[in-house]
């Protein structure tokens, strides 16, 4: 098995554009603990895929990163067994071969992030449906360091969403509302869908796409789901915990 990476040094632009506006974008694959009537329990997800992008509104790309979770991937073994997508092991084998994906610890991450967030002076972190990914970073943190250390990210950092921006630019389109219609997206509940999946559908045009359920793949479609968002000029909520 590929070594796992106690510390990896950041590699950034010589010249940082102190002027540009830098978010960084992450997205989790996850598997679960079992509670105590034996159902998945959402609530205590451990992380073992992380990818991420440090990006400007337009969707520019200054940075990626993928890392596998060491702590989760190897020592958690009959956990890994309920990921959502543990079919796609194989994949992750590969990429940690051929070198597109590292294997790190939980500290390793969490320490290339907080460097990665100082040099570009960033102080918002985005996800798409963001409070699953900052429970999962935050419970894995406490799981592995049995809650010596709780919190991954550094603590002020604001968390923005894309699926409440997207809620309210997207949703409210006519466009979107009919594109919906035609294909049926819609939740049991009967409302329009707000995935990344159906979202980056309607942006590119590409009723076809498959969201990869990967960490970093996930990424670069949520990042275009924010730059769609800014584009539009419109009042809209970006912090997760904006009513």
């Amino acid at each position: 098995m590929t070594e796992r990476i106690k510390k990896m040094k950041v590699v950034v632009p010589a010249k940082i554009d102190r002027r540009r506006h830098y978010i960084l974008v992450l997205d989790t694959e996850t598997c679960n603990t079992i509670s105590i009537n034996g159902k998945l329990d959402m609530s205590n997800v451990l992380f073992y895929d992380i990818g991420g992008a440090v990006v400007d509104t337009h969707g520019n790309i200054y940075h990626t990163f993928s890392f596998v979770n060491a702590d989760i991937y190897l020592d958690e073994k009959p956990l890994m067994d309920s990921a959502y997508y543990a079919w796609k092991i194989p994949q992750y084998e590969e990429g940690l071969k051929n070198g597109s994906r590292k294997l790190m610890t939980t500290k390793s991450i969490s320490l290339y992030l907080r460097e990665l967030i100082k040099a570009f002076n960033i102080s918002e972190v985005c996800a798409h449906n963001a409070r699953f990914d900052k429970n999962a970073l935050e419970v894995t943190q406490r799981y592995v360091t049995k809650s010596a250390y709780r919190y991954l990210l550094p603590f002020g950092l604001v968390w923005w969403d894309t699926m409440k921006m997207a809620k309210d630019v997207i949703w409210n389109m006519p466009t979107f509302k009919r594109f919906c219609e035609e294909n049926n997206y819609f939740t049991p509940t009967g409302k329009y869908k707000c995935t990344a999946e159906v979202l980056y559908r309607f942006i590119s045009k590409d009723n076809s796409f498959d969201e990869s359920h990967t960490g970093l793949e996930d990424v670069l479609i949520e990042k275009e789901i924010l730059a769609y968002c800014f584009r539009q000029h419109k009042s809209m909520r970006k912090g997760l915990y904006e009513q």
